[in-house]
């Protein structure tokens, strides 16, 4: 049974690592994608024109913003904190990786300045649209033969 309750642990951990891996990757597509589409726009990079990623990218900010906007807590946080205390682990505790990530995620503020930040970078991010405008969607024709 102890060794049921460990593995168990064990799971909520790794889990808890993946979510905060995550929640990383997505504060750096947003921080790096901006700065790539206004360096691809400088560059000539054609790929920073992608609607697919634009679209994405503003909807992940928008998010963030609307987020900090109404006090609300990302999900990924609330995820994380519940499988750590499943897990048995003090929160924001644990290996090197897990110490540094919620280092770099995780710094103490009042919640105005994150949601003034969060809201000025939105908007840096609106403005690339017309300063490094996307390319429209495109529909492939269909075609009649067989």
């Amino acid at each position: 049974m102890l060794a049921e309750t460990m593995e168990t642990r064990a799971l909520y951990s790794l889990v808890a690592d993946a979510i905060l891996v995550t929640h990383v990757l997505f504060v750096v597509f947003l921080v790096l994608g901006l700065i790539l589409i206004f360096a691809g726009k400088f560059l000539s990079w054609q790929w920073v024109g992608n609607p697919w990623f634009r679209v994405t990218h503003l909807l992940g900010i928008s998010v963030v913003v609307l987020q900090s906007w109404f006090g609300a807590i990302c999900p990924l946080t609330i995820w994380e904190i519940d499988l750590r205390y499943k897990a048995g682990e003090t929160i924001y505790e644990g290996s090197f990786i897990t110490h540094w990530l919620h280092e770099l995620l995780y710094y103490q503020a009042p919640s105005w300045v994150f949601a003034v930040c969060y809201t000025v970078f939105g908007g840096l991010v609106l403005s690339s649209w017309f300063f490094a405008r996307p390319r429209a969607f495109s529909v492939e024709p269909q075609s009649d033969a067989p």
